[in-house]
């Protein structure tokens, strides 16, 4: 990939020898190294008749909508429609977008359904800002579409509501914590026409073997079937093929039903350089950004870092701005915007930024620390050169780099007794005594304080009784404390609503300064067997609307569902300790060796370019070595994969096997290079 050579292209010999000891229609998204697009199962059989209106439907359905008559020479979009495999990954999200669009006209030109009755197509994504950004350009254009997110206020969560009941919305966003609403899931069940298409984004999510697992994306395999999905899409641009496995095993999907384009971006040049101090980075970093102009990504692990890194590139004249998960959402909109229209040059930021982020005229991508993962890495490059002009990556490392990673994965990993402390916590008397079907509350943030165990891993233990053990089922979280201010008009409420659920409130609300607080919990004993939570809380989110009050509610608690008879005896909860144990440990162990295989990646002799497409997919590397069993010439393999014909290589017949030419995607120097080590190891072995 780019200008790297396989000899030279990480510099830095002594540390070297120290590792060896440790508008999206406006805008097509062509995404970063690999795309995995998956669709599963259909409650439909396409037929011939379909084949005709397929032809039709869908691209003409792009052409008035989005104004483009061509994705890709095999865009997916317009088999998905019909639930047919997927044939493209360019343009990602024009995957699920354009049949979302063609499920109406397809229903108009074959009088199956009447107006309102062409149902919706669901989007469940991770990233808020690409959702908004989505739902404005498909606004822009008239095509009926919305998001759930938490950043919207309830009255507009009333709004997407409403349409979603009346089948007026095309495509919803949703985050995959809405999953857990009970109500939310209940509602995309009666939707009317039904879900025609559920799009997975982020699909890598979903394993475990991911770079970014997520135990709430588990659920969405669940979602599938309880809403009664019609067709299934996933769209990853990072998925191995262990994370591939997890995706279709998850939704049922058959190997034909999986399509992966080349990681292969020849207008990348990736780079990296070695120091043995942290602090010779920065010299560094200053000469790297005057000798290459344009837009720049700089990537850093700790939210610290990138204010403070930020804050050094400003005081050597550089244009620069932090962003990270833990800045405001307004201030963090400010730096994107900024970003997109080059009013500032260089982002310092934390993994938060980039993802979703169309901006076609990155020209550098600097990772000041070792990323996370060859996945993360992967989506992290590509988010340079993506309009095809040239584009630099460079990667600084340090050997303080890798304690840094190793400390973050350790992390994960609670003691046994505080996990069996937990457990026992979670499953208390008062628990375990409930029948099935009933609901307990539990306060995670508590929890984590209490057993010492981190938000992050808490998470997946609670997945895991969820969906590994089938014990409990999360469901829609509750606040333990609401607060809220008066406007003026709330005084004369007071006098004149005389509802029980008003009562209730007024009675039991206590002032501070200029707020007042109420628990619920207390306020409902006031009118026994009159009154539930959902009803005061429902009365204070009306007069929020209704501008009566200022409403702000904390301490989220978190509600399960008994599904069956859960564990009480100890011997019970140490069998389920050593369980979890030993998972929790099996990732932990995964997780460094995701670090590892960047290292391995950065200081060793490979190309980056085809080190990372073995990562992602080694099939048609192993084929051309089972086609031909030679290991005396690696310049021959190399013809075979690059697609260079020779007397020999005719005569074997191996130009008309499918292996030959299935790496032409690769610079053939990077293909020598891999082979010559093939048939060394295999001289050696010889010798042996």
């Amino acid at each position: 990939m780019g200008k790297s050579r396989p000899d030279d292209h990480f510099d830095g010999d002594d540390l070297f020898d120290d590792f060896q000891d440790e508008d999206v229609f406006d805008n097509i998204d062509t995404d970063t190294l690999l795309s995995s697009p998956v669709i599963a199962r259909s409650q439909k059989r396409p037929t011939d008749e379909d084949d005709d209106q397929e032809k039709h439907a869908a691209p003409a359905t792009k052409r008035q909508k989005s104004g483009h008559t061509a994705a890709h020479p095999n865009l997916a979009s317009q088999r998905i429609a019909l639930a047919k495999k997927i044939l493209s990954s360019a343009g990602k999200s024009l995957c699920y977008q354009i049949p979302a669009i063609a499920f109406e006209e397809m229903d108009l030109q074959d009088g199956s359904r009447s107006a309102g009755e062409h149902g919706i197509a669901i989007v469940v994504s991770p990233l808020i800002a690409l959702m908004k950004d989505q739902v404005d350009a498909l606004k822009k254009r008239d095509i009926a579409a919305d998001c759930l997110d938490s950043s919207k206020s309830w009255p507009e969560q009333q709004v997407v509501n409403a349409a979603l009941r009346d089948g007026k919305l095309r495509l919803l966003y949703c985050a995959p914590e809405r999953l857990n609403n009970e109500g939310f899931v209940e509602m995309i069940k009666h939707v009317r026409g039904g879900v025609r298409l559920l799009a997975v984004d982020e699909a890598h999510c979903i394993s475990e073997w991911g770079h970014s697992f997520r135990p709430d994306y588990l659920k969405v395999a669940r979602l599938a079937v309880e809403i009664q999905a019609e067709r299934v899409v996933c769209l990853t641009a990072t998925a191995t093929p262990a994370v591939a496995q997890d995706v279709c095993k998850a939704f049922n999907i058959s190997p034909q039903g999986v399509f992966r384009t080349s990681p292969y971006r020849p207008n990348l040049s990736l780079n990296a350089k070695g120091v043995r101090e942290k602090m010779e980075k920065y010299d560094l970093i200053y000469s790297f950004l005057r000798k290459n102009p344009g837009p720049t990504l700089v990537y850093v692990t700790l939210q610290e870092q990138a204010v403070n890194l930020a804050g050094d590139l400003r005081s050597q004249g550089f244009d620069a701005k932090a962003f990270h998960a833990g800045m405001k959402a307004d201030e963090k909109k400010a730096v994107q915007d900024c970003f997109m229209a080059n009013k500032v040059r260089i982002v310092v930021a934390t993994i938060a930024f980039g993802m979703g982020i169309d901006k076609p005229d990155i020209r550098n991508v600097i990772h000041f620390d070792l990323a996370n993962s060859l996945e993360e890495y992967s989506q992290q490059v590509g988010r340079a050169g993506r309009d095809g002009k040239p584009s630099t990556c460079m990667f600084y490392l340090c050997p303080e780099d890798f304690y840094l990673r190793e400390n973050f994965a350790r992390g994960d990993v609670p003691a046994k007794e505080s996990l069996e402390g937990l457990l026992h916590d979670i499953f208390n008397a008062e628990v375990v005594d409930l029948p099935v079907g009933h609901v307990f509350t539990q306060e995670h943030y508590k929890q984590t304080n209490t057993f010492d165990i981190r938000s992050s891993p808490l998470g997946t233990i609670y997945a895991a009784l969820e969906l590994q053990f089938g014990l409990i089922r999360a469901i829609t979280p509750e606040y333990s404390e609401y607060k809220f201010k008066p406007r003026p008009s709330y005084h004369a409420l007071v006098k004149t609503e005389k509802s029980p659920e008003a009562k209730a409130i007024f009675q039991n609300a206590k002032k501070a300064k200029e707020w007042y607080s109420i628990n619920l919990t207390e306020a409902i004993t006031t009118q026994p067997g009159r009154l539930s939570r959902a009803d005061l809380v429902r009365k204070l989110n009306q007069w929020h609307e209704t501008g009566h009050l200022e409403l702000k509610a904390s301490g989220v608690r978190h509600k399960y569902r008994i599904l069956k008879e859960l564990p009480r005896t100890s011997a019970e909860i140490d069998n389920l300790t050593g369980q979890l144990m030993e998972d929790l440990e099996r990732r932990e162990q995964a997780a460094l060796d995701r670090s590892q295989q960047v290292q391995d990646l950065i200081t060793g002799n490979t190309c980056y370019a085809l080190g990372l497409a073995q990562h992602f997919d080694r099939k048609k590397f192993n084929a051309i070595l089972a086609a031909c069993c030679d290991r005396d010439d690696p310049r021959f393999l190399a013809r075979i994969a690059f697609g260079i014909k020779s007397p020999r290589l005719t005569k074997q017949g191996l130009d008309k096997q499918a292996v030959f030419r299935s790496m032409a995607d690769h610079q053939f120097s990077c293909l020598l290079a891999e082979f010559t080590k093939v048939c060394h190891a295999a001289k050696v072995k010889r010798k042996a």
